[in-house]
């Protein structure tokens, strides 16, 4: 084989692995419903559509990256989430006026009944010693029925400037919700790549007993990572808030799952160790796409979810193939 048809064959091996590879998937996707329907998939409307869709889960799922790649899992933010709106609805409600004061108030509430949840998450994982997915399986189910006791019933008290401008607002065309979960997602990519914490994330889930030789205080890092997915989807409750104008209590029994299976299929390890948040985004963004354009094509959105299992036994597959080959 000569020089250039090595190089050649590096570069389409480099086109299938890592990052690129869900980017990929998503660009077929994207692909294959635009000449299937391309006037009314590709238009303005129907990738706003697509944003607004993944907007929230896209914030929960930027927490979760964190939580995933030191090894753990957070299978309680769609409760958390409920949990949050319901404590920045009664919070707002007892408020009893309309404002940016009062939305400002809500917000923070809900930011407080996230970040305590995820604290309390890591201090039981990190010392407790209990698994995280006993921990978090526990707190999803007291945090739901904690919301259901504290409301009794989907609580309404949203202030109108919070729908109006946050739920349903737009700036250049772009939702607001759009706007905030791109933000979200920059920082939260910044500060695992280029930040010491980020560093301390990914040395603690591959490997936390040279992680804790390094220096690094790997119990106290736990929980300032559960602390973050807790306080993001605090921020995710108060959203939803915002574009429901209802706590909808009952709504989001499966972000949990949804979320994992975003982060997953964006190339984070199950196993630790490996990930990113923009290849999260990136993944969230598949079953949106996969929804919007099942409807244009006349089939059924289940086959979503079919397509979704199969995409996230396949990433799931592809990384222990790789940690084989490494090894």
């Amino acid at each position: 084989m000569t020089d250039n048809s090595q190089n050649r064959a590096f570069r389409l091996e480099d086109l299938w692995s890592g990052p690129m590879r869900i980017v990929l998937v998503l660009g077929l996707i994207v692909a294959v419903f635009a000449i299937m329907r391309f006037d009314t998939f590709a238009s303005f409307a129907n990738l706003r559509n697509i944003g607004m869709a993944g907007a929230i889960l896209l914030v929960m799922a930027v927490g979760a990256t964190f939580v995933l790649i030191t090894g753990g899992v957070d299978l309680s933010v769609g409760a958390v989430l409920v949990f949050s709106g319901v404590i920045a609805a009664k919070v707002m409600g007892a408020m009893g006026s309309d404002g940016w004061e009062v939305a400002a108030i809500g917000l923070l509430a809900a930011m407080a009944a996230g970040t305590a949840w995820g604290i309390l998450n890591g201090l039981l994982v990190a010392k407790a010693k209990v698994p995280a997915l006993v921990v978090t399986l526990g707190t999803m189910g007291a945090a739901q029925g904690l919301s259901w006791i504290i409301a009794g019933e989907d609580l309404r008290d949203v202030p109108y400037v919070l729908g109006d401008t946050v739920g349903v607002g737009s700036i250049g065309g772009i939702p607001v919700l759009v706007i905030i979960a791109i933000a979200i997602t920059l920082l939260g990519g910044l500060m695992l790549q280029l930040t010491r914490f980020g560093r301390h994330t990914f040395a603690i889930g591959s490997n936390p007993l040279a992680a804790r030789e390094m220096g690094i205080n790997v119990d106290w890092h736990l929980v300032r990572v559960y602390g973050l997915a807790g306080l993001l989807a605090g921020i995710a409750g108060i959203l939803s808030l915002a574009r429901y104008g209802s706590t909808t209590i009952g709504g989001h029994a499966t972000d949990n799952l949804q979320v994992i299976a975003a982060v997953v299929i964006g190339g984070t390890s199950l196993f630790g160790g490996r990930g990113s948040v923009f290849t999260t985004a990136v993944g969230v963004l598949i079953p949106a796409t996969l929804a919007s354009g099942l409807i244009m094509v006349g089939l059924n959105t289940f086959w979503r979810d079919v397509a979704v299992g199969v995409v996230l036994v396949a990433a799931v597959y592809l990384d222990q193939a790789g940690r084989r080959l490494t090894r």
